[in-house]
């Protein structure tokens, strides 16, 4: 086995969690959705979901479908998924979170057999103490069982090693996922300012279900499925979706602009940096535009001399964890 595929980076997200591997010259990546529901439980379901190879665990009188499937299964019994995670870390008011991520790991990434595996952490939430000791403890406890050699990696900066070879890691990474917008200012691979904020995808989708009265997984897959930024929306959930997601742009920015020019000891930059977007969160199409005209508006400390979106925003942490293990 050669030292690509020994070493495996990975995307932790609330949403979903990637895999990556490097196969030769070329990144091979896979997902799981980071969601379970529960079903009744019969030995016919059990055996029929068996036959299938629908990854599931039986709890009593429930199945419970993790991972992709699950996503099916609650949209057939109009049930909202429930996550392993939520606001970006293990949810500890979740009693199933811990076996389900287990579940969910074990699917996706087999037996460690020693190999190297990064995973990425967030950064802290701006104005909260709680740090993701728990989180990142729990999570090398669960991979160590699985028999890994596991570290973890910040998000934001991960997205910084996935990106930025060209400028020697040395710019502004920005992962928009499902609990948690995380960034890093890094100059020359180290990370300077590392932080988080608690508005994303979730925010969107509660915040937008709120108001509409769907599901929150719908809006969800309304969002993922067809919402883009043009000004005008005849659909109502298409409308609201925006207002949030103006919203959480707008917070994003401010909160860029806000942690730079307070931060002590920022570095004396010789040059422009660039800045990069990714994520799931940044999928919609006019998000770069729309992100770029409020920054740009806002008086931004640093200057840039691009922003852009990742290479392939849905796998840019994880490649940039995949990076990391491959330089251990």
């Amino acid at each position: 086995m050669n030292k690509s595929a020994q070493a495996i980076g990975l995307d932790v997200g609330t949403s979903r969690i990637v895999r990556a591997q490097q196969n030769g010259s070329d990144f091979e990546f896979e997902s799981q959705l980071n969601a379970f529901v529960a079903i009744p439980y019969s030995k016919l379901t059990a055996s029929v979901l068996a036959k299938e190879g629908v990854p599931h665990t039986v709890q009593g009188s429930e199945i419970l479908v993790h991972g992709n499937e699950s996503e099916k299964f609650a949209d057939l019994l109009n049930a909202e998924t429930r996550r392993t995670m939520t606001c970006g870390v293990l949810d500890a008011k979740e009693p199933e979170s811990l076996p389900q991520m287990r579940s969910i790991l074990t699917s996706l990434l087999g037996e460690g057999k020693g190999r190297k595996l990064v995973f990425t952490v967030p950064a802290a939430p701006i104005g909260h103490e709680e740090n993701s000791t728990y989180h990142e403890a729990t999570l090398k406890q669960i991979f160590s069982g699985m028999g890994f050699d596991a570290k973890s990696i910040n998000e934001g900066l991960a997205v910084v090693y996935g990106e930025m070879e060209e400028t020697n890691f040395t710019g502004i990474g920005i992962s928009c996922g499902g609990g948690l917008c995380n960034i890093c200012l890094s100059y020359l691979a180290v990370p300077v300012v590392s932080f988080s904020i608690a508005k994303a995808g979730d925010y969107i989708d509660a915040s937008a279900s709120q108001v509409t009265g769907e599901r929150a997984n719908r809006i969800r897959i309304a969002k993922e499925e067809a919402f883009h930024f043009n000004g005008f929306f005849a659909d109502k959930t298409q409308q609201v979706i925006s207002v949030y997601y103006d919203d959480m742009i707008r917070s994003l920015v401010a909160a860029l602009r806000d942690t730079f020019t307070s931060t002590r000891n920022m570095p004396k930059l010789s040059r422009p940096i660039p800045l990069v977007l990714s994520g799931g969160t940044t999928l919609p199409q006019g998000f770069h535009d729309r992100f770029e005209k409020i920054l740009n508006e806002s008086h931004f400390p640093i200057a840039l001399s691009e922003i852009r979106m990742a290479s392939n925003p849905l796998h840019s942490t994880a490649k940039g964890a995949l990076v990391a293990a491959l330089s251990e």
